[in-house]
């Protein structure tokens, strides 16, 4: 079994459609792939269940069918930062807890497992526990999604270097455009690859065709 975290340069940049268009391509491959968000913020009460966009969006990518309690076992009302959403819900969010839940999946036995963070790397948990810390717990390698728009250069050399410190290993970054107006993307681009100590691994521009989406299939199968 192949598995990465999954994580991003900010909110809103594209973790999920990366993260679900990975899983999608993976199963189109003949592989068995599975998500997982252990935690989200921002859920709808759907048949006295709180149920998460970007969760559901991640079960519907996986081919391995498992509940969306699982997929999504830490699932939080406001769509506000966890740790704040948790304690305002009385919950404490623990590393034991999400690591659990991760090893549940791993008994179904994907040929491809994704664990997709929330927000950006640095993400709080609770007092005194980081997202980072947990990914460290599970020795994944990281594939972080660049949103390119204007600071995109920033964020992306400041949070590889961020995963490095922490002792991860970064296995590569995908930009996905955000603007299709962005200036200068090309250039932009360019700087990215001969500035981070990592490869591209994906290029998706501004709402990928389906041919535009193909190019996946080759890095799926060197991700598995």
């Amino acid at each position: 079994m192949a598995s990465y975290f999954v994580t991003g340069t900010d909110t809103e940049i594209g973790k999920t459609f990366v993260t679900s268009q990975l899983l999608r391509t993976g199963a189109d491959a003949g592989l068995s792939t599975l998500g997982y968000k252990p935690v989200s913020a921002g859920c709808e009460l759907i048949d006295g269940v709180y149920s998460n966009e970007d969760a559901r969006a991640i079960k519907a990518a996986s081919s391995v069918s498992a509940p969306l309690e699982q997929i999504n076992p830490i699932a939080l009302l406001p769509p506000i930062a966890p740790h704040i959403a948790a304690q305002q819900a009385g919950v404490t969010i623990t590393e034991d807890a999400i690591v659990q839940g991760y090893q549940q999946l791993q008994t179904y036995q994907p040929d491809l497992l994704l664990m997709e963070g929330a927000g950006g790397w640095k993400l709080p948990l609770a007092e005194n526990l980081w997202m980072p810390e947990v990914v460290k717990a599970l020795s994944l390698e990281v594939i972080l999604v660049v949103g390119m728009r204007l600071g995109c250069l920033n964020h992306a050399l400041l949070t590889a270097d961020a995963i490095l410190r922490d002792g991860l290993k970064l296995k590569g970054w995908v930009a996905n455009q955000l603007d299709p107006a962005m200036p200068v993307y090309t250039e932009n681009l360019q700087t990215l690859k001969n500035s981070m100590p990592a490869p591209l691994l994906a290029e998706l521009p501004f709402n990928p065709s389906k041919e535009s989406l193909q190019g996946l299939s080759s890095l799926v199968q060197k991700l598995a």
